[in-house]
């Protein structure tokens, strides 16, 4: 008789193919996270629509005075309860200082946007490979504080009744400040909580010191998010709480790259490997025969 040929449950299993579905949608994926070198044309565009949909939605968001009048108070009462309440002292000191107040002034005006705008042009140009995390962590930043903006109004201490705050761009008449002077109306006046002045600032801050190899360069890193605080604060355009808003919403920009490349945004590669041809499923099955 002839050998009668079993084929086994087990051999029968080995012989399922895998899904090309699967296959293709878990390398779509894979390409998605992998680091790759960003395009000039393409940043460029991005950071320029990204920057005025934030500005256009942050704008935009209803003022509700009243509501962030009543929201300032409670939070200088809640400061006073906690000990913690010294943004009036450090807005009086520093603007008896008229010099020190002036550099203030054009500070939280320009360096906000100068030093973040550096700090991507290093990371496109020297670390390509870790500049797409490390710009989701910014840009998801600043999304989330956008429902900050929306969900609780807050004026600063300067727009305060009764607060005796001095508006240092008013007093000195001194140019920049989106929120103060003849561009007021230009800015949504009530959008104090979160600080991105601080998310921004602190987000250089840890890219410098992470990846820059010159010590005082690092240090600099370091003593830019704390020079910030004082600069919102002596010009009352923030209480130290709007910081803590902004270093969460910080918070949450990390957890959420980390969470999509599964690692921090500064262990990645340096560098960004060249692109690998796309191949198609019939491509991708020949490839894999031995």
């Amino acid at each position: 008789m002839g050998e009668t040929t079993v084929t086994t449950l087990e051999g029968r299993e080995a012989a399922v193919p895998h899904s090309v579905t699967d296959d293709a949608g878990q390398g779509f994926l894979r390409r998605l996270r992998a680091p790759r070198r960003p395009r000039l044309w393409f940043e460029v565009l991005l950071i320029a629509v990204s920057y005025w949909t934030y500005s256009l939605i942050r704008n935009a968001v209803p003022e509700q005075r009243g509501e962030a009048l009543r929201n300032a108070d409670w939070i200088w009462r809640f400061e006073h309860q906690l000990g913690l309440a010294f943004e009036q002292s450090v807005n009086h000191a520093a603007n008896s200082v008229t010099w020190l107040i002036v550099g203030m002034n054009y500070y939280y005006a320009t360096l906000h946007f100068v030093v973040t705008l550096g700090v991507l042009v290093w990371l496109y140009r020297a670390h390509p490979g870790r500049y797409a995390a490390t710009r989701l962590v910014l840009f998801s930043t600043t999304g989330v504080a956008l429902v900050g903006y929306y969900l609780y109004p807050l004026a600063p201490p300067r727009l305060m009744n009764g607060g005796h705050f001095v508006d240092t761009v008013v007093v000195h008449q001194t140019w920049g400040s989106m929120a103060s002077g003849d561009l007021k109306n230009m800015s949504n006046q009530y959008a104090a909580m979160p600080s991105m002045h601080i998310g921004w600032s602190l987000w250089c801050g840890l890219t410098i010191f992470a990846l820059a190899t010159v010590p005082w360069v690092r240090v600099l890193g370091l003593l830019y998010p704390a020079g910030t605080l004082v600069v919102i604060v002596a010009t009352a355009n923030h209480f130290w709480l709007d910081a803590v808003g902004g270093v969460l919403c910080l918070a949450f920009g990390y957890a959420l790259a980390g969470a999509w490349y599964g690692a921090t945004p500064y262990a990645l590669p340096r560098t960004a490997p060249p692109p690998r041809p796309l191949l198609t499923p019939s491509a991708r099955r020949r490839a894999q025969v031995p």
